[in-house]
């Protein structure tokens, strides 16, 4: 049986080696890394949302029951995690996934050692599981950071690797009113691409619904944001 701690650290090197040879990637890495000391102060200001109460919500409706495994997709400095750890306690695994080394420093920092997490460097569009081993993906306020193709890449990647009757839950902010803020989050999309970021933006459900059979759009207590939630059928032909 392979060790899957060997494939992370291959994964690892591998990602270095991409950063290595692309001016774009290195670039967008440091972009993160820097990124990583404001980010959940920018994130709480544009989603209206200082106390963290979306990601609760976020966590409540993904059904995660003790000793259930669940991933956070792009986790970032890992705010959602403890959201998550607190319905899969220490019996089940919650694991945060992100290519940057410096977000999952701040992931670190915040968890403090607690069991039941585990921290992964990896692409959402390459995601380094076997199939079928989680009950819930999250991604809190990251899908529009994916580049490209890389949005579709990374539901199928998310859909191959969901249970049967698992659920992706992905939360996105709402396009903003206030004029700067706006603007910002304009600049963000672009991150996409133009042809991608246009495509995607309120089409979220049409692209769910390429990769799972149930999709859902629900609305939030602030309004700033919206979570997307796709669902696998249940049954053995849930894992393509």
């Amino acid at each position: 049986m392979s060790d899957p701690r060997a494939a992370l650290r291959t994964e690892d090197r591998r990602l270095d080696t991409i950063m290595k040879k692309g001016l774009g990637s290195r670039y967008r890495v440091r972009y993160y890394d820097a990124f990583s000391r404001v980010y959940d102060r920018f994130v709480a200001a544009h989603s209206s949302d200082r106390e963290g109460r979306l990601r609760e919500t976020l966590a409540e409706r993904s059904g995660l029951l003790p000793d259930a495994r669940a991933l956070d997709l792009c986790t970032g400095t890992g705010a959602m995690l403890p959201s998550l750890l607190r319905r899969t306690g220490t019996r089940g695994l919650v694991v945060g996934l992100d290519f940057s080394r410096g977000m999952l420093g701040q992931a670190r920092r915040r968890l403090g050692g607690r069991p039941g997490v585990a921290l992964v460097r990896a692409e959402a569009e390459r995601l380094p599981f076997r199939a079928g081993c989680f009950d819930a993906v999250t991604c809190s306020h990251a899908f529009y950071e994916l580049k490209g193709d890389g949005a579709e890449r990374a539901l199928a990647e998310v859909r191959r690797t969901l249970r049967p009757g698992g659920s992706f839950l992905m939360m996105e902010h709402e396009v903003p009113t206030r004029p700067l803020v706006r603007l910002l989050f304009y600049v963000r999309l672009l991150s996409m691409g133009l042809r991608k970021a246009r495509e995607v933006l309120g089409n979220e459900e049409a692209l769910f619904r390429r990769h799972f059979q149930a999709v859902e759009r629900v609305a939030t207590d602030t309004g700033r944001s919206k979570i997307i939630v796709g669902s696998a059928p249940r049954g053995p032909s849930a894992v393509a």
